[in-house]
């Protein structure tokens, strides 16, 4: 009479899959942190040009900057303050003021992020 053969897989068989699986691992989680770093780098832009874009609106019919990013909100230039994607928050964004005080406080925004873009140009300087 034969011998049935258990079922299952054999050790040499899950060796294999595992190295494969391993395999197509070190191809798709490097592309897969980058996708995610240029799409945060995406939206970090576009939250910048927003709020620019606001501030220069805030100037044109007030004829001053404002005294706090918040004002944007208060005043119905901004629905919320954007959130910066790289720090997660809206509290971390750096304030600079132009150059003659008597026009207010926030000229523009910069990123309060540490690290540099993939081009290697620091956050902060965007």
């Amino acid at each position: 009479m034969p011998r049935a053969r258990p079922a299952g897989f054999t050790l040499i068989e899950l060796l294999v899959v595992m190295a494969i699986i391993g395999v197509l691992l070190t191809i798709a989680v490097p592309r897969y942190y980058r996708s995610v770093e240029r799409s945060q780098e995406a939206v970090l832009k576009q939250n910048l040009a927003l709020t620019r874009d606001a501030l220069s609106k805030f100037y044109s019919d007030t004829g001053k900057y404002p005294d706090a990013l918040g004002d944007l909100v208060k005043r119905k230039y901004l629905r919320t303050l954007p959130v910066d994607p790289l720090t997660g928050s809206d509290a971390t964004w750096v304030t600079v003021p132009p150059e003659d005080p008597q026009k207010g406080k926030v000229y523009d925004i910069k990123s309060g992020a540490p690290g540099k873009d993939k081009d290697g140009k620091p956050y902060s300087a965007w």
